[in-house]
């Protein structure tokens, strides 16, 4: 399968959230849901109406119980699934937070050092974007092709 990323259009459009204390970052271990048992940053799909950032803070809360502040937009995402999972994901970079990470019924949080995060129990393409977003300025788009959980194809523009 190959993709015409020029005309690709997403039919999900979901947020993640990175909101970062020293040389830590707050990921979770979903716990329900699409992605299920893998480390990911907490996140969700847009309700109707809903800006990218309203959803990644509201995510962020939910799946956590903390607020995060300071985020501002650093990449997107494009996911191509061969079932037909068509998803952009707006990935956000927040320096301040509110309250303390909670486990809920969707999420365990897990601070993790920066230098240490566990790629092996992440998404295949978490390994091609998440450090260096965490410790550039850059900005970035990642466009991947996805067969169930197996990554066949990926680009990445920084700028």
């Amino acid at each position: 399968m190959s993709v015409d990323w020029q005309t690709w259009q997403p039919n999900v459009r979901a947020t993640l959230m990175f909101v970062v204390r020293g040389d830590e970052v707050l990921l979770i271990r979903k716990k329900r849901g699409f992605g299920m048992g893998k480390i990911n940053g907490p996140g969700g799909k847009l309700d109707p109406g809903e800006a990218e950032h309203e959803c990644a803070v509201r995510e962020t809360m939910e799946e956590l119980g903390i607020v995060a502040h300071n985020a501002t937009k650093r990449g997107e995402l494009w996911f191509q699934f061969v079932d037909g999972l068509a998803m952009h994901v707006a990935v956000f970079h927040a320096t301040d937070h509110d309250g303390d990470a909670i486990e809920t019924e969707e999420a365990a949080p897990l601070w993790t050092r920066i230098d240490a995060i566990p790629f092996e129990q992440m998404w295949a393409d978490d390994i091609h974007w998440l450090h260096r977003m965490l410790t550039t300025d850059e900005q970035f788009t990642g466009r991947f092709l996805f067969d169930g959980e197996a990554m066949v194809s990926h680009a990445i523009e920084w700028r």
